[in-house]
C-alpha cells in the first residue's frame, strides 16, 4: 500500500494562507518595519523548561540546535542598530504533536523600539484583525490580567499558596503523576481550564503574568511583582506571546541558570546558554517583542478543526 502523498490542506486554504502572508508583509511595510532573516541552526538551544529543541549533527562541526524561535538572533540585530524588525520563519520544537501542535511550524516575530507590552498588544490586535478581516470581523479585544483570568475561570488565586493551587488542580479533574512545582500547576490550570474559555466572544489578551514566568520579559513592581508579558487568545487558542523585553544581561543569565536547574531536576537535556545573546543585551535598545503562531491564525481564518487543514503538509503531526 502506497503512502498518502496528498497535501493535508485544501487548495482554498492554501490560497487564503498565501494571501495572509502577503497582507502580513504589506502591514509591516506600511509601518516601516524591516523584514529580516536569521539562521535556523544555532550552537545554543533554549533553556526554557517548557520547550524542547530539536538537534542535528553537522559533519566536522558537531551538534546544532534548530531554532525554536528567532528571538535570540533578532535581538542581536536590534543591539547592532537594526531598528524595528520582523521575520516570518519556520521554527522547530520537539514533542509538539497534536491537533494544534506540530514539530515544525511558521512563526511571525517582530520587535518595536520604544514600545512596552501594553502598546504592542494594540499592534498585535491590529495585525490579527487585518489578517482575519476578509473572513471574520473581530470585536475589540478584552484585556485581562493573569490573576483575574485564573480567578474567573479556575476559581483560584494565582498568587495564593501552593496548597490552594494543588487543590484547584485536583478539583478540576487534572491528573498528573509527576511531582509538580508551583509554575507547573499554574501551567496546567491555564492550559486545561482557563485557556479553552478565552477569546470565545472576542479576542482576549492575558497580561501581567507571575514574575516566575517572566522568561525574557521585564518585571513590573508590585506587590505582587508581575512580568511585562502577554498572550493573545482567540477561540480558546493561544496565538501570540509577547514581552516588554528585558535588557539586563546579568538578570537574564540568572534566569537562564534557574531554568537549567529546573531542567536538571526534571531530567531534561541541558543546552548551552547563548553567550552571544547575553553579550548583545548590554547594547539592546528599549523595545517590546512578540511571536505569533501563523498556522493557528490561518486555521482560524479558514474555519479549520486543526493545523493539518492550514498547512500544505502536516505529515509529522
Amino acid at each position: 500500500m502506497s503512502a498518502d502523498w496528498r497535501p493535508t490542506a485544501a487548495p482554498g486554504a492554501l490560497a487564503h494562507r498565501a494571501a495572509m502572508l502577503a497582507r502580513t508583509r504589506d502591514f509591516f511595510a506600511e509601518r516601516g518595519v524591516l523584514e529580516v532573516e536569521t539562521p535556523v541552526l544555532s550552537s545554543a538551544g533554549t533553556c526554557d523548561p517548557q520547550i524542547e529543541s530539536l538537534t542535528t549533527e553537522v559533519a566536522g562541526a558537531g551538534r546544532f540546535y534548530l531554532g525554536s524561535s528567532p528571538e535570540f538572533a533578532m535581538k542581536r540585530l536590534l543591539a547592532a542598530g537594526s531598528g524595528d524588525i520582523y521575520q516570518v520563519c519556520k521554527v522547530f520544537r520537539d514533542g509538539e504533536r497534536g491537533r494544534w501542535h506540530a514539530p515544525e511550524f511558521t512563526m511571525i516575530e517582530w520587535y518595536r523600539l520604544g514600545r512596552d507590552d501594553a502598546s504592542l498588544m494594540t499592534e498585535v490586535e491590529d495585525l490579527v484583525s487585518h489578517l482575519l478581516a476578509p473572513q471574520r470581523r473581530l470585536a475589540p479585544a478584552e484585556r485581562l490580567t493573569y490573576a483575574a483570568a485564573l480567578r474567573r475561570h479556575a476559581g483560584v488565586d494565582a498568587h495564593g499558596d501552593d496548597a490552594e493551587l494543588e487543590g484547584a488542580v485536583a478539583a478540576h479533574g487534572i491528573v498528573c503523576n509527576a511531582v509538580l512545582d508551583r509554575d507547573a500547576r499554574l501551567d496546567l490550570l491555564m492550559s486545561h481550564v482557563v485557556g479553552p474559555k478565552l477569546g470565545v466572544e472576542r479576542p482576549c489578551f492575558i497580561h501581567d503574568y507571575p514574575a516566575s514566568q517572566a522568561a525574557l520579559a521585564r518585571i513590573k513592581p508590585g506587590p505582587p511583582s508581575v512580568a511585562a508579558r502577554f498572550e493573545l487568545y482567540i477561540d480558546g487558542l493561544e496565538l501570540a506571546n509577547g514581552f516588554h523585553e528585558l535588557g539586563a544581561a546579568q538578570e537574564q543569565r540568572s534566569r537562564f541558570m534557574h531554568d537549567l536547574e529546573t531542567r536538571r531536576g526534571r531530567g531534561q537535556p541541558l543546552p548551552p546558554v547563548d553567550e552571544r545573546l547575553l553579550a548583545a543585551l548590554a547594547h539592546m535598545p528599549d523595545c517590546a517583542g512578540v511571536a505569533l503562531g501563523f498556522d493557528r491564525l490561518v486555521a482560524i481564518a479558514v474555519g479549520a478543526t486543526g493545523l493539518r487543514e492550514a498547512m500544505a503538509f502536516n505529515d509529522n503531526a
